[in-house]
């Protein structure tokens, strides 16, 4: 992550629990296996295997995931909120995914990931049950502080597939932004396949090394170190690393309502 010739010490966190909290959302939203695989156009297998810690999400899939359980990447560093009984909901999950393991006719690629025609923004799916206020206001319970100053060993990292690695710089409850160090692997990408993906809010970015090739909607630009970006996310996007070297830099993901949240 660091530089040529610089060492940094490495993060003692512990992975973020990101498979349980999707599975801990899912199930609090009303959601089983098949109907979120289906909002997110992946199989229900490809989401179980991420629930259960059996492979990493690419970036546009965990943004994919988000939208449609309504809540941020930030949320997902967080432990369990609440303890959701998971009861018939959960065996019906199990089943579905049961059944989309080996369906006749399957539809299912040998990679499940990033389907054609995934995006983060524009997704369909059935609506999720309605959920208490009770149930709600303890899930928003569990926001913590992370600084304000965080050393290399307090960084909370997360790997995701496609090469890439996420390090949570800090967080401010109440605030809905991601603020995070992004290391692209050489011949790293945001999604395995070369679908673009949008999702809400504003992203800012400053490269401090490598390179990274951008898609904007119809455009590609090459970012260098000492280069910044900022854009609205609803424009359809990828990051990817042509480069022999990862690409390193700090990015702010900003949700809408961020700005008027106390």
């Amino acid at each position: 992550m660091a530089g040529p010739g610089r060492e940094e010490q490495l993060s003692t966190q512990p992975e973020p629990p990101i498979g349980q909290r999707i599975r801990e959302e899912r199930l609090l939203r009303g959601y089983n296996l098949r109907a979120l695989a289906a909002a997110v156009n992946v199989s229900a297998s490809h989401i179980s295997q991420i629930e259960n810690g059996k492979c990493r999400p690419s970036v546009s899939t965990l943004y994919a995931i988000t939208s449609v359980l309504g809540v941020s990447i930030d949320d997902l560093f967080e432990g369990p909120t609440t303890r959701v009984e998971a009861g018939s909901t959960d065996h019906e999950a199990a089943a579905a995914d049961e059944q989309e393991t080996n369906p006749e006719g399957s539809f299912l690629r040998e990679k499940p990931d990033d389907l054609p025609g995934q995006t983060a923004i524009e997704l369909s799916g059935p609506s999720p049950s309605p959920i208490p206020a009770a149930l709600i206001a303890l899930a928003s319970e569990h926001a913590r502080r992370m600084g304000p100053i965080v050393g290399p060993s307090e960084r909370e990292v997360l790997e995701l597939d496609s090469g890439v690695k996420w390090d949570r710089l800090g967080h401010v409850p109440g605030l809905h932004v991601d603020f995070l160090l992004i290391t692209y692997a050489p011949g790293g990408s945001s999604s395995s396949t070369a679908q673009l993906m949008r999702h809400p809010g504003t992203e800012y970015g400053y490269l401090i090394s490598g390179e990274l090739t951008v898609t904007l909607g119809f455009s590609e630009h090459k970012i260098v170190a000492g280069d910044a970006i900022c854009f609205s996310s609803a424009t359809p996007h990828r990051y990817r690393n042509d480069g022999t070297e990862p690409a390193v830099g700090v990015w702010f993901q900003i949700a809408p309502e961020s700005g008027t949240e106390q």
